[in-house]
């Protein structure tokens, strides 16, 4: 399996127009962050854990040309608003692309972009099939996936593990039940915002105080915002085995 790291940034991860900060200055190409979201390679399939806005321009930077399933983490603009952009991935592969999400998502994501759901479309819409999931193990294509639900200050949203792989975002609490679920993974990715405390995203020492809970045998952190500091500074204040994730990170299970 290899995982891409497609985004590891907020709307407040990239560089804000005006900004006096240091990391929105930064010449550091990790302190560059598009909107989170990774992709997902495993035995010849393609899938992507959320579409942000900048979901075009991370496919093409990263030139992948096939995709076999998309899963989304909760209904936010920043996690689904480049849904419409599936469409050369219709033209090319000439079918619909299977959308897996909590139904709440499934329902947003049909307001969001009803155009693609009217019974009488107009040519060239999105053609999307949907599948909600629920908090129970599913497989696509054969490939098994474990839903982790974690909460987003009160909002549910839906965390994946897939084999030794857990993927957390946008999460402030995880109930003990679900942390079960992603003890010992093999790589743990999860949310570290920022330093100062956040209502709805866990900061940095509480994930890196989870993280010490879980005991993964790595742990990378995404969505982070500039107010966390410069990639270079914050990675020499993290534990051997704790890395912060840039946009392009490639990893190997």
């Amino acid at each position: 399996m290899t995982v891409t790291f497609l985004g590891t940034g907020t709307s407040q991860g990239v560089p804000v127009i005006g900004c006096p900060c240091k990391v929105c200055h930064s010449l550091d190409f990790r302190d560059k962050r598009l909107r989170t979201a990774a992709h997902i390679a495993i035995e010849g399939k393609s899938f992507v854990i959320d579409t942000g806005p900048d979901f075009r321009q991370q496919m093409l930077r990263e030139k992948i040309s096939t995709l076999d399933a998309i899963l989304f983490t909760h209904e936010h603009k920043d996690h689904t608003a480049g849904l419409d952009d599936i469409r050369p991935f219709n033209f090319r592969q000439r079918r619909d692309m299977p959308v897996y999400g909590r139904r709440q998502v499934i329902e947003q994501l049909k307001t969001e972009f009803a155009y693609a759901f009217s019974e009488k479309k107009y040519p060239g819409t999105p053609e999307i099939k949907t599948q909600v999931i629920e908090n129970a193990p599913f497989a696509i294509d054969g490939i098994t996936i474990h839903p982790v639900e974690v909460h987003h200050y009160k909002l549910p949203v839906f965390g994946y593990r897939i084999n030794g792989f857990s993927y957390i975002t946008d999460a402030s609490s995880i109930s003990p039940a679900e942390k079960e679920k992603i003890k010992h993974s093999k790589v743990l990715v999860l949310n570290a915002l920022q330093k100062e405390e956040h209502i709805s995203h866990f900061t940095l020492s509480e994930a890196l105080a989870l993280i010490e809970e879980l005991e993964p045998e790595q742990a990378y952190l995404t969505h982070i915002s500039h107010r966390l500091g410069l990639h270079e500074e914050i990675q020499q204040e993290l534990p051997e085995s704790v890395a912060l994730a840039y946009d392009g990170l490639k990893i190997t299970l």
